[in-house]
């Protein structure tokens, strides 16, 4: 009998001692809130540079057609809107360049150029595939008998590839063709009409502000 009565009030202080114990304050905080992961956009404005290759042809008027080429660099700025998987906006570039060529009788260079396009591109998360089309303009140096400076204005169109490495900085690829138009002038009274065409490659890199919020994954 006193076995029993050992044995019931143990279990009787156990329950009790477990019971209070539950009741005692903790002193551990609130669990931590995680936020949720940003969306990656490519809204924004960004900046970047750039470099790369150009090579393409010189038509004159009065003698033979010849290849120009050569290096280029320079740097770039724009803004993009996404909607969706869609990614629409506009980029200025401008380029130094080595690109130069002659035919004997006529020798031409291109120092700087430059171009206003649009963009319109489908994303998937962090690549961006897109084409491109707009205003381009190039100085040229004519060198017949005589030198003769050019500003020519034509249209360049395109397209090329973005990839984000994190959520501001991304690399790009991309080609163009770009049609200078023709350029008329008289040296020696020989009337000139030189018609200029460019292609080009170029690699880069962008920075894209966060000025907005990031947007958040909803649960």
């Amino acid at each position: 009998m006193l076995r029993k009565l050992l044995i019931a009030s143990a279990a009787v202080i156990a329950v009790g001692g477990t019971a209070y114990a539950a009741d005692l304050p903790t002193t551990k905080g609130p669990p931590v809130y995680t936020p949720p992961p940003a969306i990656f956009t490519w809204t924004g404005f960004y900046a970047g540079a750039q470099v790369g290759y150009e090579w393409g042809r010189v038509y004159p008027r009065l003698s033979a057609p010849f290849v120009i080429d050569g290096f280029d660099g320079g740097g770039h700025v724009g803004y993009n809107y996404q909607f969706g998987q869609l990614v629409a906006g506009l980029e200025g570039d401008v380029d130094g360049s080595t690109i130069h060529g002659g035919n004997g009788t006529l020798t031409v260079k291109k120092p700087l150029d430059g171009s206003f396009r649009g963009r319109l591109g489908y994303a998937w998360d962090r690549a961006l595939i897109y084409g491109t089309g707009g205003v381009a303009f190039g100085d040229f140096n004519y060198i017949f008998s005589q030198n003769r400076w050019a500003g020519q204005v034509g249209w360049t169109v395109g397209g090329g590839l973005d990839y984000a490495l994190d959520n501001n900085w991304s690399l790009s690829a991309e080609y163009r063709y770009t049609d200078y138009g023709r350029y008329y002038f008289t040296v020696i009274r020989r009337p000139e009409n030189n018609r200029v065409i460019d292609n080009r490659v170029q690699v880069g890199f962008s920075y894209k502000f966060d000025w907005a919020q990031p947007v958040v994954s909803k649960y």
